[in-house]
Formats: structure tokens, sequence, C-alpha cells
């Protein structure tokens, strides 16, 4: 009689596997769309890379220069008064059309289409846009607490980058 154990390791295995691939191109899709939309596309597309690389040896590969940019944003991000305002106001606007689009006012009577296409998705959008201006906010307190006011603040992000 065999043992059924080694099928199941491997289709654990294998399941794993897919689980990998599926929810890592998830993360980097999302990461894309998000670098054009609101949200925060570095931080996915890091995590989807990161996610990746459990698996596929191009994905640590290009993991590496990612997160050096993203550190290398982060810390320009703050290092003047005018973005610090520029990138909290932009945070806390995004927040705000989270919350309108949430409560999904009645469309302007200038809108082109028909009504149901005005704010599609309620709260589902609005609590997307929410959460993504308070993900903002925290990597702009992180940013500035890490970065702010360092003399080489970009050899400062490759370091942490290479780090983490």
């Amino acid at each position: 009689m065999t043992d059924p154990k080694p099928s199941r390791s491997r289709s654990a295995h294998a399941a794993r596997g897919v689980a990998i691939t599926v929810v890592g191109w998830l993360l980097v899709l999302a990461g894309v769309a998000a670098i054009f939309l609101p949200g925060p596309g570095l931080l996915l597309l890091v995590a989807g890379l990161a996610v990746l690389s459990e698996r596929y040896e191009w994905a640590e590969r290009r993991l590496e220069p990612v997160k050096v940019m993203a550190f290398k944003a982060a810390a320009d991000g703050v290092q003047t008064w005018p973005r610090i305002l520029a990138s909290v106001a932009g945070a806390l606007l995004l927040g705000g059309i989270g919350v309108v689009w949430g409560l999904r006012p009645d469309a302007p009577g200038c809108w082109p289409i028909e009504e149901k296409w005005w704010l599609i998705g309620g709260w589902g959008t609005g609590a997307t846009l929410i959460l993504s201006a308070l993900i903002a906010l925290g990597f702009i307190v992180y940013s500035f607490r890490r970065f702010r006011g360092r003399p080489d603040h970009q050899a400062e992000a490759e370091r942490i980058a290479r780090e983490d």
C-alpha cells in the first residue's frame, strides 16, 4: 500500500504556487493601475513583486530597483514643506472624495449620461479611496520621520531599501 501523503504534499505545494502567482500578479496589476489612478501604486507594485519573488527569480531581480525607486520617491516627497503640504492635502482630498463617493449624492444636472453611471460602486469605491488616503497619510508620516532633514536622503533611501 502506498502512502497518500506525498501526493497531498505535492498538491499543496502546487496550490501554494498557484496562489502565489495569482495574488502576486493581482497586486502588480493593481499597482500599475494605481500609479495612474488614486492609490498607492508603488507600494502595491513592491508588494506584488515581493509575493512573486517567493516563486520566481525574475521577480526577485526586479524587486530591488522598484523598492529603491519607492523609497527615493518617499524621501524626495518630504524634503520641502510645500511638497509635504501638497501630499497631505492630496491625501485628505482623496479621503474626502471617498466619503462623497460613498454618500453618493444625486447626479448634477450637467451630468451628460444616465444617472446610473454617476459615482459607480458606492461605498465599495468610496472605502477604497478612503483606505488609499489613510495609507498615503501613513507613508507621509513614515517618510517624514525617516527622511526629513537627512543631508543625503537619497543614500538613506537606498540603504533602507536594501535592508528591508
